[in-house]
């Protein structure tokens, strides 16, 4: 069970959520809460986890804090950019959240610690492929018992469609 949401109390701002990763659409989830944030007086959090995975080869060939690393720094790279779109569109600092481990589990912890996370906005995919992995798996089959709203910004929206709604 989730940590009850505090967004409105005093002392507390409402968080909007956004997981960068290197999806073309991750532009458009960070521009719509990036501009409703400002809009609604919210704050926003950009949000990225990696996960560096056969850990028993790594450790073997010692190359598991080589490759660690460069995770981190690409992860810390998105979320620079976006960081510095979301001052340019909006005018507001984001809060940047690095996390190591599997993206939807890394997601819900940091939902459970932050009170204050009401709202998680994930873009959704334009290709063939579908929506996305991570939009499958988060509002997918699980999404009538995730803990807070979810909002899916369609990849394909223009910035001046989603001013409209934000």
């Amino acid at each position: 069970m989730s940590a009850k949401r505090k967004s409105f109390e005093p002392g507390h701002l409402r968080k909007f959520l956004v997981v960068v990763d290197e999806t073309p659409e991750c532009d458009r989830a960070v521009y719509y809460a990036a501009r409703r944030a400002a809009r609604t007086g919210g704050k926003l959090v950009l949000f990225a986890a990696v996960t560096v995975g056969g850990q028993d080869v790594q450790q073997m060939f010692g190359v598991g804090d080589l490759m660690r690393e460069e995770a981190r720094e690409e992860a810390e790279s998105r979320l620079d950019h976006f960081a510095a779109r979301a001052r340019n569109l909006a005018g507001i600092d984001p809060e940047r959240v690095f996390r190591e481990g599997a993206k939807a589990e890394e997601i819900l912890k940091f939902i459970d610690e932050d009170e204050d996370i009401a709202i998680l906005v994930l873009a959704a995919g334009t290709g063939k492929e579908g929506p996305g992995p991570l939009v499958a798996s988060i509002a997918g089959a699980g999404s009538g018992t995730f803990p807070i709203p979810i909002t899916l910004v369609p990849g394909h929206l223009k910035d001046e469609e989603l001013d409209a709604m934000a």
